[in-house]
């Protein structure tokens, strides 16, 4: 192999190992941002079933409460 097919192929190598490393690295981005997804998404429920726990206490406070 000559020096011009080696320099191709060390080019090729380099190459391959670029893509390699940005698939592994989108992949990690893809796992952080469905994580964080995940998170706000439970975080949302949350607030939500405490804002109509604080809901409910005023209604029962207020006698507004119709299932009492």
């Amino acid at each position: 192999m000559d020096n011009k097919q080696n320099m191709s192929y060390q080019a090729g190598q380099a190459t391959g190992q670029t893509k390699e490393k940005a698939g592994g690295m989108m992949d990690k981005a893809k796992d952080a941002a469905a994580s964080a997804q995940d998170s706000l998404q439970q975080t949302g429920q949350q607030m939500k079933e405490k804002a109509q726990g604080a809901a409910d206490v005023v209604k029962d406070k207020t006698g507004m409460n119709k299932n009492n």
